[in-house]
């Protein structure tokens, strides 16, 4: 497998193992991880961790468990077995949740990077008062990013706007990925916290998510070099 320190993750979000196969094969292990979600690894399970590690990839298992302690902790250390370079919680699951998982790969020895979600980046004030959360989207992803590091993890997803704040409460160290990177050619889409990939790093992240404006280019590894040339 190869080991890359980009900091690019590339986002397979494709119905099928045919499809993310297709795209992978355009990709190179050196310069860039992959992300696998829901959809993907609901459709194709293990046997998508499998092909994409054959083919050197390290892998990022973004499926946002949240459930009992116990649950989770048997989920995470499942994911880890499998090889996967990183994988997440809902930081919202709670302290004892998330400590559970920290510790079953601690005492499983198991090096996968455990990260939590704070606030995903489609939502805004509006939707946490849906919620019941009644504090500024800031506000709350910072308390959330305290919890998970106080929880042993190695990180958290956050967009890029408050990768500086974190950086400055949790250290360098704790990792920051960030979706909803949007280099200068390709359009918002659903995501409503965005930064460009300079940006984002400059503003404290250490790894972006980046998917349409690479998966769907014409030529993807034209568009990954692109986004490179924008972090140099």
């Amino acid at each position: 497998m190869a080991v890359t320190e980009s900091p690019l993750i590339i986002a397979l979000d494709y119905p099928s193992l045919d499809a993310a196969l297709c795209m992978a094969d355009q990709l190179d292990p050196s310069r860039c991880r992959l992300k696998v979600g829901k959809e993907l690894f609901t459709r194709s399970g293990p046997a998508v961790l499998e092909a994409l590690h054959g083919r050197g990839f390290e892998v990022f298992l973004d499926l946002k468990f949240h459930d009992i302690p116990n649950t989770v902790a048997s989920a995470v250390e499942a994911a880890a077995e499998q090889g996967v370079w990183m994988v997440n919680l809902h930081a919202s699951g709670g302290r004892a949740m998330m400590e559970a998982a920290a510790a079953r790969l601690a005492q499983q020895r198991l090096t996968t990077h455990l990260i939590a979600v704070t606030v995903l980046t489609s939502m805004q004030v509006s939707d946490l008062e849906d919620v019941g959360v009644f504090s500024a989207v800031s506000d709350q992803v910072t308390r959330l990013a305290q919890l998970a590091k106080q929880s042993g993890l190695h990180g958290v997803v956050c967009s890029a706007q408050e990768a500086t704040q974190l950086a400055s409460l949790c250290g360098d160290e704790f990792l920051k990925v960030t979706p909803g990177i949007r280099p200068a050619f390709a359009a918002a889409n659903d995501q409503q916290r965005i930064m460009t990939p300079r940006d984002a790093m400059q503003a404290g992240s250490t790894h972006l998510v980046v998917g349409r404006p690479v998966t769907q280019a014409e030529h993807p590894m034209d568009a990954l070099k692109a986004i490179e040339q924008e972090l140099v």
